[in-house]
């Protein structure tokens, strides 16, 4: 007799995805698509679609661009079943141009992205429905940034409700201040949340930027203050840093010759990290995990790399 099968665990993902252009403005501009949430999507997709099922929630357009975007997504194991369209609008669009270091500046064309108006989406109610049965439901400052104010008070008020339901939340700050109207309101929402959080990702650069800190230590013990129980601090190229409130660990990089473009950095840490997160592995080698692949995806341009250039999950948890 079979035995029945281990169900996988449901993590669902909100935020934007947005058509990449990638290269020099005045040359030849390479077309590509990413965004946090879905480049953390994707990575932790393709690391664990036999035991984890990824559902991916934002609004997207009616277009031929957005359906060959959603195929790709399909393709790599992404589950679209809560990605709405919306006929009236378009997926969002940037360029990524790089310095000869890796080190990368944006320009944007959101305004009136499909993402922004997910809230206000007649079908929302059914999204909002099954994140009830989801075993992780992921977020970050650029999700609750690209809403309307209205909008983000709901989406915090119901991601509060669904944590008080015990469902997990992961909160990647990700502070990116030109997509906030004020530091003090990026402040507000991101408070509004960490309670609610169990566990947060946070950049240290975004941190002090937005709240000051003078080191990671500072940040570490406010976010814990603020409820926070598990932080994890990405450092770049000294790694992160892991607190559950009782002990923290350092953990650092992996080491990389060639340093080609730093975009998606962190959220394919997201991704390395919450793949063995989710498979009850220790902190230190889902920090490790996290640089592993963080160090593989800075090794090529723009913010997803060929498939053939991931590490396996075998490669990240030996």
């Amino acid at each position: 007799m079979l035995e029945n099968p281990v169900p996988r665990k449901r993590v669902a993902l909100i935020g934007e995805c947005l058509i990449e252009l990638n290269g020099a403005a005045s040359g030849n501009l390479r077309l590509a698509y990413g965004g946090d949430s879905l480049n953390t999507a994707l990575y932790l997709a393709r690391l664990t679609r036999s035991t984890i099922g990824v559902k991916y929630v934002t609004v997207m357009g009616t277009d031929a661009l957005t359906d060959a975007m959603m195929a790709s997504w399909r393709a790599e194991g992404i589950d679209t079943s809560l990605v709405l369209r919306d006929s009236t609008r378009l997926p969002g669009l940037y360029l990524i141009q790089v310095t000869d270091g890796g080190e990368r500046s944006f320009l944007y064309w959101r305004a009136e992205s499909a993402a922004r108006y997910l809230l206000r989406h007649s079908a929302f109610d059914r999204v909002a429905a099954e994140l009830a049965h989801a075993d992780l439901i992921y977020v970050s400052g650029i999700s609750l940034a690209i809403l309307p104010a209205e909008d983000r008070t709901r989406m915090l008020e119901l991601l509060v409700r669904l944590a008080g339901r015990g469902i997990p939340i992961a909160l990647d700050s990700n502070y990116r201040a030109s997509l906030w109207t004020s530091a003090d309101l990026a402040r507000s929402a991101l408070t509004a949340l960490m309670p609610a959080t169990r566990l947060m990702f946070a950049t240290f650069d975004d941190e002090k930027c937005l709240w000051g800190d003078d080191t990671p230590e500072t940040t570490r013990v406010r976010l814990h203050a603020a409820k926070v129980p598990i932080v994890t601090i990405k450092l770049g190229a000294a790694g992160c840093l892991y607190s559950d409130g009782i002990a923290a660990t350092k953990v650092p990089a992996a080491a990389v010759a060639t340093i080609k473009d730093t975009t998606a950095a962190g959220d394919a840490f997201n991704a390395g990290f919450l793949a063995g997160w989710l498979a009850d592995r220790t902190p230190e080698e889902c920090c490790r995990a996290g640089n592993t692949l963080a160090g593989a995806v800075i090794q090529h341009h723009g913010a997803i790399i060929p498939a053939a250039a991931t590490p396996s999950l075998s490669e990240l948890f030996p």
